[in-house]
């Protein structure tokens, strides 16, 4: 099916070294002077010598072929007031990725006429998952069937569209927005959530009023919050075993075992869980910050979040909530065996590393935004940086509005009841 013409932004070069995976260039001077040491290693803390910013990589500024932050010439350290983050077009957006929630009944209304007013009223070329269209409400409806020829379909993992897609509503909850930032492992389009799912602390749109915001959205010059990801490295060891000769020329079965690396990638919304999985031990994972040793994880586990995910798993685990605009990483144990291991934010721009102890009883599990489970055995580790690739998210506000309105509906964040007033009189007493 013809997906119409194909047009692109010209990409602004970045270095960035957790990003290229380059040396970085830049020369800082640093002043020597002695401090204790972070670990239990060898090293001594005076040999080492800081190679990268402690503020994380500037994100980029454009989001798919032709979505990019509005400048703002008065901009300190490349951090902008969250106020004056605003969106606009190069060029007038013409495809539209629209994620709707799997086996979700009460989303086909909403779905249809969405799609109606996109294709029929503002003439745009709209993406749609092939497994959304194979529910049968939706295959089986004969007056829908007119739209659903317009569509252009795409297949999770298999078909890149990072650059056909000019921008991305998600109806649904914010598992909509964690699976939109999933299908994007580098530039991410603006995404416009709708509130239809059951929390919906990141999707501030109602659907009563989509016709008005879409075409608003359309026109540009909106808020956005560009919310941080993780970029995630996961490096495991393979071992086969390795045939052994012995003098005669025999072979011999038991020989030695020849180490292999396979290394995976992801980029990751919300927060990186590290758990003791199904065993009933202590989770026991090393936890490195720039090739430090800083502690040793024991308990249930770990969470390494963004900012946007400190009100997800992180805040149920005792952690502060942190506003997404903050450059920072959080890490929060999971039930530790410790009563002095508390939640702690980091500098966005360091360098994370979870390895499993030698001396740990079993196993870990890792997953990314909740998904992509696997397991963690003694050699394999998982490296965290910040992104340069943040999912810019259509603010229905502004970004501090909108978060706090978020807190307020969807947290209840410091409702209790009023105290009452204290009159003169009873002051007396």
């Amino acid at each position: 099916m013809e997906t119409g013409e194909r047009f692109g932004v010209e990409a602004i070069p970045y270095c960035c070294s957790p990003c290229d995976g380059g040396e970085n260039t830049a020369r800082v001077a640093i002043r020597t002077r002695k401090n204790r040491s972070l670990s239990t290693s060898s090293a001594t803390a005076c040999d080492y010598r800081r190679n990268q910013s402690l503020h994380g990589p500037s994100p980029v500024t454009t989001f798919g072929p032709k979505a990019c932050m509005l400048q703002n010439p008065q901009t300190v350290m490349h951090i902008q007031d969250p106020a004056s983050q605003r969106l606009t077009w190069n060029k007038p957006p013409k495809s539209v990725l629209v994620i709707k929630k799997i086996q979700d009944p009460s989303l086909l209304k909403p779905f249809k006429e969405l799609c109606v007013f996109l294709t029929e009223h503002k003439n745009m070329i709209v993406y749609v998952e092939k497994k959304v269209l194979a529910d049968p409400a939706i295959a089986g409806d004969e007056s829908f069937g007119a739209v659903i020829q317009k569509f252009c379909t795409f297949r999770e993992d298999l078909d890149d569209i990072s650059n056909r897609v000019d921008f991305i509503i998600c109806l649904g909850g914010d598992g909509t927005l964690l699976y939109a930032s999933s299908l994007f492992q580098e530039s991410v389009p603006p995404v416009m959530a709708f509130h239809l799912g059951s929390l919906g602390f990141l999707t501030p749109f109602n659907f009563e009023t989509y016709q008005s915001q879409v075409t608003q959205i359309i026109e540009g010059n909106t808020a956005i919050v560009l919310r941080s990801r993780l970029r995630v490295r996961v490096v495991k060891e393979s071992r086969e075993k390795k045939a052994r000769v012995d003098e005669n020329g025999i072979i011999m079965t038991n020989g030695e075992s020849e180490g292999s690396r396979k290394a995976s990638q992801y980029q990751v919304l919300n927060e990186v869980v590290v758990d003791r999985g199904p065993s009933s031990y202590l989770s026991n994972v090393d936890l490195f910050l720039d090739g430090h040793l800083i502690t040793t994880v024991q308990g249930d586990g770990v969470i390494v979040s963004t900012p946007t995910g400190s009100t997800a798993y992180a805040v149920a685990a005792g952690a502060s909530m942190i506003h997404p605009n903050v450059p920072a990483i959080m890490i929060t144990p999971i039930c530790p065996h410790s009563l002095s291991f508390r939640p702690i934010v980091v500098p966005a721009g360091v360098e994370l590393k979870i390895m499993l102890s030698r001396d740990a009883r079993n196993t870990a599990w890792v997953s990314f935004d909740g998904r992509k489970r696997q397991e963690i055995c003694h050699g394999d580790s998982i490296t965290i940086t910040t992104s340069c690739f943040p999912v810019p998210s259509i603010c229905f506000q502004d970004p501090v509005n909108d978060w706090f309105e978020s807190l307020a509906q969807c947290l209840h964040w410091n409702v209790r009841k009023k105290q009452n007033y204290l009159s003169s009189e009873e002051d007396e007493f």
